[in-house]
């Protein structure tokens, strides 16, 4: 069992532990019919091709779900995700790693809560920020 992190434990410039994912066509697929897109691009790579991609490419909501992953993850399960927000910058494709990663960039108590704000993005193996955005989290003040 993972130790539950605090916001005692937490510091401006910390980093989130970061979450490798590797995608494949079928969880694009999957994906696909979980949440209704059924854009082609996705899933088809001969459609993909003819619209100038070279394959199919990772759906960017889906990017989104990773980061929330990786930032309940580094929660833990006292831990509160109030905020997330994500914007696409790039394109992964399955099969390639796509690293999940954050920091903090705000702590503050207010009513009773302790805020923690981060900063996180999704890199490709080239280290391209594929995906960015914002989250805040809540977490139990610690001993």
């Amino acid at each position: 069992m993972t130790k539950q992190l605090s916001y005692k434990d937490v510091n401006v410039g910390d980093g989130v532990t970061p979450l490798v994912k590797e995608p494949t066509t079928r969880q694009l697929v999957v994906w696909a019919g979980a949440v209704g897109d059924y854009t082609p691009i996705h899933y088809d790579k001969d459609f993909a091709r003819s619209r100038g991609l070279s394959g199919v490419i990772v759906q960017g909501q889906l990017v989104g779900a990773f980061l929330g992953q990786m930032l309940t993850d580094w929660l833990g399960e006292k831990g509160e995700l109030k905020k997330l927000s994500c914007s696409y910058k790039g394109m992964n494709y399955p099969g390639e790693a796509l690293t999940c990663k954050g920091e903090v960039t705000k702590k503050y108590d207010k009513d009773g809560e302790h805020f923690i704000e981060c900063k996180i993005w999704a890199e490709n193996p080239k280290g391209e920020k594929t995906a960015s955005g914002r989250a805040v989290v809540t977490l139990p003040a610690g001993g």
